[in-house]
């Protein structure tokens, strides 16, 4: 299966949200500011993958349209 790169960066960013905010629980049931906000932001740092993946597919469809 070939992906397109639109939904390879959304997949990542779901992932990375995901893994974001497990590791921004652990930090705040562990006490551990630090692993907090590294899961912060990484959960932030997917939202914005997912973003540029949503907006790589808007270009592809325009693309395809023209």
């Amino acid at each position: 299966i070939v992906m397109k790169p639109s939904m390879k960066d959304t997949a990542a960013g779901k992932f990375h949200e995901l893994k974001g905010k497990v590791r921004a629980k652990a930090g705040q049931l562990t006490n551990n500011p630090g692993l907090q906000i590294k899961g912060t932001m990484e959960e932030a740092a997917g939202k914005v993958q997912g973003i540029i993946g949503q907006a790589e597919k808007a270009l592809e469809k325009r693309r395809t349209r023209q």
